[in-house]
């Protein structure tokens, strides 16, 4: 009997230790239950205002910001702004293919994209922050409050004419007047400002100046060039522009232009820019040799 209630004692035993190490084992290998998903309740979500779910909607497909100006459509409806617009007919042009649609890829041309006057009288009421004062106003309000009505914008000193570099916010304007030391200056400190007022006044002429000397010369002719596009013969083929040959001053003359020369491909960048030269036809140039010779 003894040695039964030992066989039965040890036997429990062992059953004991297996189940507390299934156990262990278990919990060991066992996966972290599952994080129960938080439910928002409709008091926490907080919906994003009317005018900026439309400026999401109204957004030019292109540059994705609201259009400033008029804002152009394609057939299909997708909207564009002026100037990115205007900048995928010419990478169009550039590349030698038809310019399409951004966004459905549809053919789009200055005949088959319309205005949408709808569209740009609901962006011209929608609120925009003043670059000063950080107040919002409607965009079609925006650029006079800015101008001369913000109390936070920029304004020169009014005795800048005599030499003052003083500029801060308009509201400032009063004080800092009282406190200028410049109508209090000598005739020569206020004479020593103006003559560097007036070199820039006359670099600015300058260009002027050069203009009315081109205008005014004797012998002046006026001709309506039409540049069309052509292809170079290298591997990389480079787009130029060349007029047909017109008369000026009795002889024929050529213009030939390029776009963005100092680049490989002038529609990776935002920025064109154009190169041209006028220039004699090769047999004009001949001709002109023969004449010189001859004399």
């Amino acid at each position: 009997m003894e040695m039964a209630d030992t066989e039965a004692s040890s036997s429990t035993t062992e059953t004991v230790t297996e189940t507390v190490t299934d156990v262990e084992k278990s919990e060991e290998f066992s996966e972290p239950e599952a994080k129960k998903r938080k439910l928002s309740s409709q008091q926490d979500a907080k919906p994003d205002k009317l005018e900026l779910r439309l400026g999401g909607i109204l957004c030019c497909a292109v540059c994705l910001d609201l259009p400033k100006a008029a804002i152009y459509q394609c057939t299909n409806g997708h909207l564009m702004c002026a100037g990115c617009f205007t900048h995928v007919l010419a990478d169009a042009r550039l590349r030698d293919e038809l310019a399409t649609c951004p966004n459905c890829r549809i053919e789009i041309s200055k005949s088959t994209a319309s205005r949408n006057l709808a569209v740009e009288k609901a962006v011209s009421e929608l609120p925009a922050e003043c670059q000063y004062c950080n107040k919002e106003f409607p965009r079609n309000t925006l650029e006079r409050h800015e101008e001369s009505l913000c109390e936070e914008r920029i304004t020169n000193c009014p005795y800048s004419r005599i030499g003052c570099p003083w500029r801060g916010p308009h509201h400032e304007v009063q004080e800092h007047e009282l406190a200028c030391v410049h109508p209090h200056r000598s005739g020569s400190e206020v004479m020593e400002a103006l003559q560097v007022i007036d070199q820039r006044n006359e670099e600015e002429k300058r260009l002027y100046d050069c203009i009315f000397d081109l205008l005014s010369y004797e012998k002046i002719t006026f001709n309506d060039l039409q540049m069309k596009p052509y292809r170079t013969d290298e591997f990389v083929h480079k787009l130029f522009y060349e007029t047909s040959r017109f008369s000026a001053f009795n002889n024929q003359w050529v213009v030939k232009a390029r776009i963005n020369n100092s680049q490989r491909d002038p529609t990776l960048s935002s920025e064109r820019d154009m190169t041209y030269q006028v220039k004699l036809p090769k047999d004009r140039q001949r001709l002109s040799a023969d004449q010189v010779s001859s004399v």
